[in-house]
């Protein structure tokens, strides 16, 4: 089992500090360690006391950690204190495990989590022995002296931090604007630039989650963009899955992961009892000649692998539709990139089915007053996925997601109708609402 160690204030209403640390550990699957170097009063509405523990008892703590477990990461995050930095940076000075440091200046809801002196000490004694810092914008600004307002100048301040000796800074970019939360990795050679579809929304937590994910991740051996990209993708669902605990800002749930690793089989069985309703409801006039697919993503999927789908197909065997073997995950790249490029639009949307175009099927959608909106395949650029491209510009410029997404084809592309929904019986049930009201065959 690997183990990682985080270095961290605790949160008395659980949604950040040490707490979302082990949680963290827990989703990426290492063993957390922990080092209580605050206990704040805090809930979702705000930081009310903060109680330092002696930087001799943090020191404790750390040794007997340290003289009994072999540490595979470190997760630092409120230190509070230039004393207790300079004591646990003397003590890791001769440790070998990578160390991700979250410079945790001020809670989500905006209170103060650091005394006088503490953001020198950071600098000088903790930073050079950083494997990652991980500033947020205001962080980054702070740091560095440059005002990060958008991507140039949030790798201007990135280089600045990576003068301090930290081997790589990540940049995080959840406060700037724009359709994408991208995050900035320097390490000096190149910068690279890692996205997520972004979340207008605050939430509690997430700072101190994401390092710890990507402590995890390191402490597992991956390599530094490998950890990044997959915490990345982890804290995005962490935060659609996020849990209003008090009546202040909601929670991120670090063990979102988990669970909709869980779900999955149950995900199949839906798609599996769709996929036989689909045999009894579908016939050559709803059948395309490339056949049907139904895809059905996880919440917050953002790779073709977290969306399953019938790998074989819905094909027609006569004038009946048959489906052609099992619901799996990432078998269909057709059908995960519609559903894919729909749910970064609304993370609820996260089943779709291709039916075939016709005048009377297009006809019969909006019959049923189900929203209708297209895309032109001439206009399509040169280099990009059709499907993502499609879907996008068929969402563009509307307030939500429509129901029902078409195309009269192109140069050996065949023209197509799809329907989208939050779930396989959603899918099913609208297109039971076209059949009604599709002209006697």
């Amino acid at each position: 089992m690997a183990n990682a160690l985080t270095i961290a204030g605790s949160d008395s209403v659980g949604g950040a500090g040490l707490q979302a640390d082990l949680k963290a550990f827990e989703a990426v699957g290492v063993h957390g360690c922990s080092v209580v170097t605050a206990i704040t009063s805090q809930n979702t509405q705000g930081v009310s006391s903060i109680f330092p523990v002696p930087a001799s008892e943090v020191a404790s703590q750390l040794r007997s950690v340290l003289e009994d477990v072999e540490v595979d990461a470190v997760k630092m995050g409120m230190l509070f204190s230039p004393g207790i930095v300079k004591t646990v940076a003397g003590m890791l000075k001769r440790s070998r495990a990578p160390i991700v440091v979250d410079p945790v200046l001020a809670s989500t809801t905006g209170s103060s989590l650091h005394a006088e002196g503490f953001v020198d000490a950071l600098v000088t004694r903790m930073m050079p022995l950083a494997t990652l810092v991980t500033p947020n914008i205001p962080e980054a600004t702070r740091l560095s002296g440059v005002k990060v307002k958008d991507e140039r100048s949030a790798k201007a301040a990135g280089r600045e931090i990576l003068e301090f000796g930290p081997k790589a800074v990540l940049v995080k970019g959840g406060h700037l604007r724009g359709s994408e939360a991208a995050d900035y990795l320097i390490d000096g050679k190149r910068t690279v630039k890692i996205s997520s579809p972004r979340i207008e929304t605050e939430i509690h937590g997430t700072g101190c989650a994401f390092a710890s994910m990507i402590a995890g991740g390191l402490a597992l051996g991956l390599g530094l963009e490998d950890a990044v990209r997959k915490a990345k993708g982890m804290m995005f669902k962490a935060i659609l899955a996020r849990e209003t605990v008090g009546v202040g800002v909601p929670c991120a749930n670090p063990l979102a992961v988990l669970r909709i690793e869980a779900g999955k089989p149950q995900m199949l069985e839906e798609l599996e009892r769709a996929g036989r309703i689909l045999e009894s409801l579908m016939d050559s006039q709803l059948l395309p000649e490339v056949g049907s697919n139904m895809g059905y993503a996880v919440l917050g999927a953002l790779d073709e692998g977290e969306v399953a789908a019938f790998d074989g197909r819905i094909t027609r065997v006569g004038t009946n539709a048959r489906k052609v073997g099992c619901a799996r995950f990432g078998v269909s790249k057709h059908v995960a990139r519609i559903v894919l490029a729909a749910s970064s639009h609304d993370p609820e949307t996260r089943c779709a089915l291709n039916i075939k175009y016709s005048e009377a099927n297009l006809a019969a959608c909006r019959k049923a007053r189900l929203r209708v909106s297209t895309f032109d395949r001439t206009k399509e650029p040169k280099g990009v996925s059709s499907m993502t491209w499609g879907v996008h510009k068929a969402i563009e410029g509307r307030a939500e997601v429509p129901d029902i997404i078409f195309d009269e084809g192109g140069r050996g592309k065949e023209p197509m109708i799809r329907v989208l929904g939050k779930d396989p019986q959603e899918v099913v049930s609208k297109l039971r609402m076209i059949i009604q009201r599709v002209p006697a065959r």
